[in-house]
């Protein structure tokens, strides 16, 4: 009774491993109050290039004493034009400007102001840009949200109106340009917008020109700048296409030689431009319309370097970087779902002739020299976004021509890469470059995100910070190369011992990986971690054998909504500027407003799976297995019965990365990411397991084979099959081509008493009681001739 309910209790520790992951969670709470006022001046389109002691003197003195950070812009549109970047500052969360735009450009948005007094001003477009908001955009922002958590605010110039209109349009305090003397006006509101200007154009000597301006203005500013206050300077949009990352300085006090930082990127020297408002709000100790604003104030975090030039090479390095990744990452995917289709199409016809048929007529095996070379390059295809992740340490976005210089060093990491697998010990092996491939493929992803996920951070197969979706942790494509490998490499390792222990082990990679996952210090995806729960939940139902069955998912489903309902209540019971997405989106839905969320969901799944070359890859991957490998011809069918862990493993690669991409927001890519490791290696596996299908070799004279070293279990056959070699070992159907099961070859009669049994597949385990050594590479024993009819060595024999 207790070994039938061994899956469901190994499983229950994994949602206790993955709630107690996720409820230790970095201390993130907003700072104190520190200043009696806010200075907010911005720049449309500065750049940390824009930035050195010639050219602008003031805002390099405010860097060197003040805290630095690169500014994700991120808006409802893209790009992020001047009027959007202005309003969405205002608004605390991602807001756009209604009006016709064409796709890629900033259009000539004339913002009009009215002043029908000499002190404040108003916005007759503000309503119904309010209203555009509201019902065209699915981030539910509302512009003027800033201002109207403040008594009184000052705007100078007419972005910052846009940015400090209340919802009905009236500005405060308003000047359209900054008086000989702005100390009175700056001093007149606890909060002040300034427009210091527009950096743009790609000419140096015209973009230094347009800094020397904002800073001659910022110099008039910080002069006048009231006693106690925090002055944050930002380049609040960009000024056409591609989005750049822009410069982000905040100077007061507690603000002094650090980077900046916030809980809605969780990396130093990062902030989103929907960090401002919270900032604002929480340094002069106002609340915050937390429903209303996506972002989290702003902190300081220590160990900048006290060189400033170095200091600011980093986020200009960081802005090269994500620049020379949108384009790099295109045509990597690009070629990666080519290259994948153009194997699945040079694999079928090796598939149909890898058994080895009898008769004179039966169609030349294929050559020994193509079949290598075809496992290598599905090795590398298998190994090319671990490799592609790995490259991304060497700085290729630096050269002129970064798109070669990353393929040149991918390239070479996938021939070294392959070339390990190649000479590893055990590649003769069936699972042999299965095991390794996995591993490896964990071991790259499962290091960086233990050391700070750095090479995922503006990665070609990482995430972008210029997208604002992700800043830390495990991205898209790396949980999907994450969970299919550690899944694989789960079903490899329980592959190798008793069925007994197989779902211990199952659980003891799982669960780890779920920490991994889901740890707020390591991989920050909660949603990626309640999917894991559901894949290692399902493996380890089914890693002793048998097939997914409704109740063996519903179990995993319950598996996951366990951890989904245990992680809910602990995030729930955080403040509100401390909680998670799922905290977050449970809230929204007891004030009404989780619509929001859903639609954004259900917008981003859409978007994701018509424009992502990674939806090629999953259903190119889901054709090739389902119309080739699953064929009785395909030998996949063959692998699961002799493996059943390895089929356990796979299961539950497919039901993590559906489940995974789909309540992410990202459709098809986390399987894409997952069946461009798992397509590859199955195939590989089922080309082994035909050419091992007619291996032969004498009928054994000692007691039945076990399923582990140690031999059968006590009391009968191995694995509950017949003592005379009957049954399938694993509790399931016999698969089509043959493959009882769990290391044991079938047997059956061949006349009055005449028996034919197989070699064991390698890396089946094998007892020693007659038959040679689980490996490729042993020599071939004949089919003994039995006094019955004689049975063709080239004959399948099933049991009778």
């Amino acid at each position: 009774m207790l070994r039938r309910f061994t899956p469901v209790l190994l499983t229950l520790v994994v949602v206790v491993l993955g709630v107690t992951a996720l409820a230790a969670r970095p201390d993130s709470s907003p700072p104190r109050r520190t200043a009696d006022f806010v200075v907010l001046a911005g720049v449309a389109g500065l750049r940390w290039d824009d930035v050195d002691p010639q050219h602008t003197p003031t805002l390099w003195r405010l860097a060197q004493q003040g805290s630095i950070g690169s500014l994700s812009t991120r808006s409802a549109h893209r790009p992020t034009c001047p009027v959007d970047g202005w309003l969405t500052l205002g608004a605390g969360s991602y807001a756009g400007w209604n009006g016709s735009r064409q796709s890629g450009a900033c259009p000539a948005v004339g913002v009009t102001v009215e002043q029908p007094d000499a002190i404040g001003a108003n916005l007759p477009d503000q309503e119904g840009v309010v209203a555009y908001n509201a019902d065209r955009l699915p981030w539910g922002a509302v512009p003027g949200s800033l201002s109207e958590s403040v008594r009184c605010s000052v705007a100078v110039g007419p972005g910052a109106a846009v940015a400090a209109a209340r919802p009905f349009g009236r500005v405060d305090r308003y000047a359209p340009a900054l008086p000989a003397d702005p100390a009175e006006l700056l001093g007149s509101c606890v909060l002040s917008i300034v427009d210091l200007g527009t950096v743009s154009g790609d000419d140096p000597a015209g973009r230094q020109a347009d800094a020397r301006r904002a800073d001659d203005a910022l110099a008039k500013v910080l002069a006048a700048r009231p006693e106690r206050s925090l002055v944050l300077v930002a380049g609040v949009s960009d000024t056409d296409a591609p989005s750049r990352l822009h410069v982000a300085v905040a100077d007061g006090p507690g603000w002094e030689h650090g980077w900046l930082t916030s809980a809605s990127t969780g990396r130093e020297g990062y902030l989103q431009l929907v960090d401002l408002a919270p900032t604002a709000l929480a340094t002069l100790g106002r609340p915050m319309p937390e429903r209303l604003f996506l972002g989290r104030p702003a902190v300081k975090v220590d160990g900048r370097p006290g060189d400033l030039a170095a200091a600011v090479g980093a986020p200009a390095d960081a802005d090269r970087e994500a620049a020379a990744q949108r384009t790099v990452a295109g045509w990597f995917f690009a070629l990666l779902a080519l290259a994948q289709v153009a194997l699945a199409v040079a694999v079928l016809p090796l598939l149909r002739r890898a058994r080895r048929l009898a008769g004179p007529h039966s169609p030349p095996p294929v050559s020994r020299r193509v079949v290598a070379v075809v496992e290598l390059l599905l090795i590398a295809a298998a190994l090319a976004v671990p490799a592609a992740l790995l490259a991304d340490a060497v700085p290729w976005w630096r050269g002129d021509h970064a798109g070669w210089y990353f393929a040149a060093v991918t390239v070479a990491l996938i021939v070294g890469a392959t070339a390990l697998v190649r000479l590893a010990p055990g590649h003769e092996r069936t699972l042999g470059p299965l095991g390794v491939v996995a591993g490896l493929a964990t071991l790259v992803v499962g290091a960086d995100v233990l050391s700070g996920a750095r090479l995922q951070l503006n990665g070609v197969v990482g995430y972008s910070a210029l997208e604002g979706g992700r800043f830390a942790g495990l991205g898209t494509v790396g949980l999907g190369v994450f969970l299919a490998g550690s899944l694989l490499s789960a079903g490899w390792l329980a592959q190798r011992v008793r069925r007994q222990w197989r779902p211990m082990v199952v659980v003891a990679v799982g669960g780890l990986a779920v920490v991994v996952v889901g740890s707020p210090y390591l991989g920050s995806d909660s949603i990626g971690a309640i999917a894991l729960t559901a894949g290692v939940a399902v493996a380890a139902a089914i890693s002793t054998g048998g097939w997914l069955t409704v109740s063996r998912l519903l179990w995993a489903t319950m598996a996951g909504l366990a951890l989904t309902v245990g992680f809910a209540v602990v995030d729930l019971r955080r403040p509100m500027e401390e909680r998670g997405a799922l905290g977050r989106f449970l809230t929204a839905l007891g004030e009404g407003t989780g619509g929001l969320t859903v639609h954004r969901s259900s917008t981003a799944n859409f978007q994701t799976l018509v424009n992502s070359p990674l939806t090629v890859l999953a259903v190119v991957g889901a054709l090739l297995v389902w119309f080739a490998l699953l064929q009785p011809w395909g030998g996949l069918m063959r692998l699961f019965g002799i493996y059943p862990a390895i089929r356990a493993a796979l299961a539950g690669t497919a039901v993590a990365a559906v489940i995974g991409g789909l309540l992410g927001g990202s459709a098809l890519d986390v399987a894409g990411a997952a069946a461009a490791l798992v397509v590859p290696m199955a195939a590989l596996a089922s080309l082994r397991v035909l050419d091992h299908s007619t291996d032969r070799t004498l009928p054994g004279a000692g007691r039945p084979r076990g399923d582990g070293p140690g031999g059968p279990p006590p009391g009968g056959a191995p694995d509950g099959g017949r003592p005379d070699g009957g049954g399938t070992g694993d509790g399931g159907s016999l698969p089509a081509g043959g493959g009882t099961g769990d290391g044991e070859a079938r047997k059956g009669a061949g006349g009055a008493g005449g028996a034919v049994r197989r070699t064991p597949e390698p890396d089946a385990p094998d007892d020693g009681a007659g038959g040679r050594p689980a490996g490729r590479g042993g020599p071939k024993v004949p089919a003994a001739r039995a006094p019955g009819p004689v049975v063709p060595a080239s004959t399948e024999v099933t049991a009778g």
